[in-house]
């Protein structure tokens, strides 16, 4: 999801050799210095966001610079979602064209990851084995393969490497062990074949299968009665769909006369998701919508205003009944007292919304002035500036380079062993049955799962007689044209699938200094570089873009932004996780504020002034840190390390700061009733929540409310959990589709008396201009070096027509045709 580059010579380059990272499971980026002196230092990123980010350090001289060491563990999400398994493809732009200059080459510099990626997924067989494993007779799961199996069938939904303990990746990468944590899997099963349906989770392990390999019931993580296990009341939801059919189908008369339309043409219905529970029922509502007419799935903004609900309690369906209509603000309990009124003459009906024009996304409208010419276009003038590993999907990134004073400071300063997407909430609201009983939790169809190919990635690779292979690029519109990009291999049941071109990393100058200054005699400005890692996410009418930015001073942003086709009110909450240490993993949560004051100074000869003061407190324990932000920034909160002030005397840290009660979602949304939390870091307490929180909002699989339990936060392991999102009052700018300017929420996590200077001065990148009666007299470029080649211009003519879909895999070692044990679906 980022690109980042590097300018660097590496003699071992190879320009005809293509770069690919194959582990399924393992998301991994490094930064590290390039001074021999600096030790490396990583980050670690969770597996659930949509870009994985599983280990990072971060690195600071204390007067000169920061380094940045980042795992991309590219993992399979099955269970979280959001977890991809990548592959590079960067293909290489050489071209030579009469020029001044010669044309910029395109270098992809690789080096040895610092050790094993462990979080990588599985290798095909490793995965097939698993699969193989959880089906044999022995176990006693009594499974039916994906193909074959039904509502009443027990079966797979999800395949994925279980995170490794915080406690055993300490002591691999702080080298206290040269033996990796042990592998586990995570599976997520549906048992169907009962008149109590129900889904649960196991692990398996020890991998790679042995004898000594078990398949045991996940409990661990979990906090409900049931210890993971939940019930599933909508197990049947084909058969509820085709009595839904049915029900619609009847009062094809009364469509006829509404809108001259019926459900087996021109309509179909948008059923509610989840089912509510009404005294000991369970009730599904449906609503009539228009088809859309042409390509685009306009249908969520096509409501006709009909609704009807549906009593689909226990599982047989010949015990399902109708409910009710309701349509123009007036409940009918029967077909017949609908078909009555809607047949008299004093009926009114509402007026429809149908396909057309201005629900379709292409242009319209007056053309703008010049619009039509090529807009300005990043480009990258020459080598990547960026290492990979392509075996252990490591990536280091320097940005500067690094004073000796480095060599003073210890490895494991700052560690992030977890910034990742735990949930993406929707929660509508509306006057109607369906639109005020829906609550989404998207981690349910998967961020993962539903990550798209990135429009800027459709490549095609030409050879130009004896030139170098040449690269066609689209005109960057996700991602700049110069990107790397990597693909997603996630599991769906028991089919593995590989989506191309799903991550972008790339360097961006934001458009704007990170300093800059102007005096009489000088002026000093410094360019505002990032590394940034993006993905997007298509979840039926959503799409999320998921950026992690990381700035020249240390600082890091997340920020999601949305956009969707919805017309009734609704709220998006994007929880994410950041397990951060600061100095080591013993570390205590402050508060920065500003508070007004009246007091008097020595030399205000006995005169009270009004003024305002800084405030410095710690927050004790867990029950104290349900926080919402203070308005205008009044205060802000910090991760710091007591133990390890810096040369000033002051704590060490990093700050955060950002740029109720549901009847439907009640427990299963305890992470999202304020801003941020912090708790402390516990392995049984690895999750906000479950995909499956909805099924029983009660009693959910995770209730995160009972992660604070007045426990201790002074200089104890502290995880941080905040929420990104927005209010959504639809208006016509929305139409046809909320744009990305309005619908965009971040964090930054910055600094914090962490470093005794600006980690952006030890930057080329910078420039000062000193003055002499007016004029230039002398200019400093900090040894920053000019473009000195031709940017390749056919990289900026778009070529959209390479985008190969999706690849799916049968992993089944057992009735198989394939030479390795891997059966081809589509």
């Amino acid at each position: 999801m980022t690109d980042i580059r590097l300018v660097t010579q590496d003699s071992s380059y190879d320009p005809r050799r293509d770069i690919s990272l194959k582990s399924l499971s393992s998301r991994a980026c490094c930064f590290q210095s390039f001074s021999p002196k600096a030790p490396a230092i990583g980050v670690l990123w969770d597996k659930k966001v949509s870009i994985p980010v599983k280990r990072m350090k971060m690195f600071a001289s204390r007067t000169f610079g920061l380094i940045i060491s980042v795992y991309l563990a590219a993992v399979i999400s099955s269970y979280s979602y959001y977890a991809w398994s990548t592959s590079w493809s960067r293909v290489k732009a050489h071209h030579q064209q009469s020029s001044p200059y010669p044309v910029c080459k395109s270098r992809q510099p690789s080096v040895s990851a610092p050790h094993q990626n462990i979080w990588g997924g599985f290798a095909d067989k490793e995965a097939a084995g698993i699969i193989d494993l959880l089906h044999q007779h022995s176990i006693g799961l009594n499974l039916t393969t994906e193909d074959r199996a039904g509502s009443w069938d027990n079966r797979i939904l999800h395949l994925e490497l279980l995170a490794p303990k915080k406690s055993d990746v300490l002591l691999f990468i702080n080298k206290n062990t040269t033996k990796p944590p042990p592998r586990y899997a995570r599976a997520t099963l549906m048992f169907g074949a009962t008149p109590n349906p129900f889904l649960q989770d196991y692990v398996i392990g020890p991998l790679p299968i042995t004898n000594n390999t078990q398949v045991q019931p996940l409990q661990f993580l979990y906090n409900n009665a049931g210890k993971g296990k939940v019930a599933v009341d909508f197990a049947d939801r084909s058969e509820v769909l085709q009595l839904a059919k049915d029900v619609g189908l009847s009062v094809a008369d009364i469509t006829k006369l509404l809108w001259d339309r019926t459900l087996n043409d021109t309509l179909s219905l948008l059923p509610q998701y989840p089912p509510s529970k009404e005294n000991g029922r369970l009730i599904v509502w449906s609503s009539f919508i228009s088809n859309p007419t042409s390509l685009f799935n306009s249908e969520t903004i096509l409501p006709l205003g009909l609704y009807f609900g549906l009593d689909i309690t226990g599982r047989d369906p010949s015990k399902w009944s109708l409910i009710g209509w309701y349509y123009n603000g007036i409940y009918y309990p029967t077909t017949n007292a609908f078909r009555t009124a809607a047949m008299s003459s004093n009926f009114t009906g509402l007026g429809a919304n149908f396909d057309g024009p201005w629900a379709r996304l292409d242009k319209q409208g007056t053309a703008m002035t010049y619009d039509h010419y090529p807009p300005p276009t990043a480009v990258m003038p020459g080598s990547n500036r960026f290492f990979i590993d392509t075996k252990e999907n490591y990536v280091k990134w320097k940005i500067m380079d690094c004073a000796s004073s480095m060599s003073n400071i210890k490895a494991d300063e700052f560690f992030t062993n977890q910034l990742g997407l735990q949930e993406a909430l929707a929660h509508y609201a509306g006057n109607d049955p369906v639109q005020s009983g829906i609550t989404y939790f998207d981690s349910k169809p998967g961020v993962g799962p539903s990550v798209v190919t990135l429009i800027d990635a459709e490549f095609e690779r030409q050879t130009m007689g004896q030139m170098a292979t040449k690269l066609i690029g689209a005109l960057g519109y996700d991602c700049p044209t110069y990107s790397t990009y990597l693909n997603v291999i996630y599991s769906q049941g028991e089919i593995f699938h590989s989506r191309p071109n799903a991550i972008c990393l790339f360097e961006f100058d934001q458009g704007y200094p990170i300093q800059r200054h102007s005096a009489a005699n000088y002026t000093s400005i410094t360019k505002n570089i990032a590394f940034i890692v993006r993905s997007v996410s298509t979840i039926a009418n959503y799409d999320y873009m998921f950026s992690y930015t990381f700035f020249l001073d240390g600082s890091i942003e997340v920020s999601t932004i949305h956009d969707n086709l919805s017309g009734s009110i609704h709220d998006h909450v994007l929880t994410y996780k950041a397990d951060i240490d600061i100095f080591g993993e013993k570390n205590s949560l402050q508060k920065v504020e500003f508070v007004p004051v009246t007091t008097e100074y020595p030399w205000s000869n006995g005169a009270k002034r009004n003024t305002m003061k800084v405030q410095k407190s710690f927050i004790q324990n867990e029950n104290e840190t349900k926080i919402n932000w203070a308005p205008n920034g009044a205060a802000t909160y910090a991760i710091v390390n007591k133990e390890a002030r810096n040369t000033l005397g002051e704590y060490p840290g990093y700050k955060f700061s950002p740029v109720l009660n549901s009847s439907n979602a009640m427990n299963a949304v305890n992470f999202a009733d304020h801003h941020f939390y912090v708790t402390k870091q516990k392995d049984t307490e690895a999750q906000a929540t479950h995909p499956y929180n909805i099924l029983d909002p009660i009693e959910p699989i995770i209730d995160f409310a009972k992660f604070f339990d007045g426990e201790s936060l002074d200089q104890e392991d502290l995880l941080l959990w905040f929420n990104l999102g927005m209010h959504h009052a639809p208006h016509t700018g929305d139409l046809p589709n909320t744009v990305f300017t309005t619908a965009h929420s971040a964090i930054v996590i910055e600094p914090l008396n962490y470093l005794d200077l600006d980690a952006s001065r030890a930057t080329s990148q910078q420039v000062r201009l000193n003055y002499k009666d007016g004029k230039v007299q002398s200019v400093k470029t900090f040894d920053s070096q000019n473009v000195t080649c031709h940017v390749d211009a056919s990289q900026l003519i778009p070529n959209f027509w390479r985008d190969t879909g999706t690849t799916s895999v049968l992993k089944y070692l057992f009735g198989s045709s394939q030479e390795d044990g891997i059966a081809n679906a589509t």
